[in-house]
């Protein structure tokens, strides 16, 4: 499944999520897709260290978003729901992002950095649905579908 890179922020999680649904066989399937976003810029997950850099070294110091998607389709029906927060991370100096990128944890992930885990330290503040940053906005899926996160 191709996944789309460049567009709109909030239209192109959406696209993604739908197309990962679409990839997938099955009676219910679940596709979700996050992005950050720096002055409606996507930035997706990057593809070596040395991207990994420029892109923290692109949001040091400054607020962006980070958008997600969830696309639910349950037989022929699809239901989807979207989720954004805003992200401020701190000042970082070249040895914080060289020390973040040596970590390894930027690999795989929208932004390069996984708030949940040492990329804490790169965040200053946020302002919305930590899940969401973590890249799954628990708070949508349980509007969207509660029975699949509170049972029925």
């Amino acid at each position: 499944m191709e996944e789309l890179e460049d567009g709109e922020p909030r239209a192109l999680v959406l696209e993604n999520a739908r197309r990962k649904t679409q990839a997938v066989p099955g009676p219910m399937v679940l596709g979700v897709d996050t992005i950050v976003a720096l002055e409606a810029r996507p930035y997706g997950k990057p593809a070596n260290a040395d991207q990994a850099a420029a892109t923290l070294g692109a949001l040091s110091g400054r607020e962006h978003e980070v958008w997600s998607a969830i696309a639910l389709r349950d037989g022929l029906r699809l239901a989807t729901a979207t989720a954004r927060t805003v992200v401020r991370f701190r000042p970082l100096r070249p040895d914080q992002v060289a020390w973040y990128v040596a970590t390894g944890e930027w690999r795989g992930r929208a932004g390069g950095y996984a708030i949940q885990e040492r990329g804490a330290a790169l965040v200053e503040s946020i302002e919305g649905d930590f899940w969401n940053v973590v890249g799954l906005p628990v708070a949508a899926l349980t509007a969207l579908a509660p029975e699949l996160v509170m049972g029925r």
